[in-house]
């Protein structure tokens, strides 16, 4: 069974950054490289970055499985768009439908929030993340270079559903 529950503690920050430091060190160190999965897990992904994110507006939920916590997601209403920030799931935990149903309960989330579309960013080199992107109806909308710091950039799609 899938559940997606809101996470608004301490406890359920460091239970995504545990969450994330597994994610991104499986997923995107071939994508990206070893040094900047490291300073974007220090700098996006641990509890205290997490804590700070929701107090600008950003809600973090778990996806669990049987029980077991699999995954993440963050979104965060801007304007007439509900922006998803973050969606990661466990390489186990992948094409058990974990997925579809945390599209499903964004889609729900956007239309409580009185959205019109949802958008996200997309590394360029991400394949299968955009690949499922737009087997799930998102179309990409363009592309953003982005200097976070450290000398990382983050070199990103556009992407963009209408609900």
């Amino acid at each position: 069974m899938i559940k997606i529950i809101a996470a608004n503690t301490i406890a359920s920050y460091i239970l995504i950054e545990h969450l994330a430091t597994t994610i991104w060190h499986e997923h995107y160190t071939s994508i990206i490289g070893q040094d900047q999965v490291e300073y974007m897990i220090r700098k996006f992904q641990t509890a205290t970055a997490i804590k700070a994110q929701v107090k600008q507006g950003y809600c973090y939920y778990i996806i669990y499985y049987n029980s077991i916590a699999a995954g993440y997601l963050s979104i965060k209403k801007e304007g007439d768009a509900l922006f998803l920030s973050k969606i990661y799931i466990q390489k186990e935990y992948r094409g058990k439908g974990l997925g579809k149903t945390a599209m499903a309960f964004i889609e729900q989330q956007a239309i409580k929030r009185n959205c019109t579309k949802i958008t996200l960013t997309v590394n360029i080199h991400n394949s299968k993340s955009i690949k499922a992107y737009k087997y799930m109806g998102f179309v990409n909308t363009g592309s953003i270079v982005q200097d976070i710091g450290n000398g990382f950039v983050m070199d990103d799609y556009t992407m963009e559903k209408t609900i």
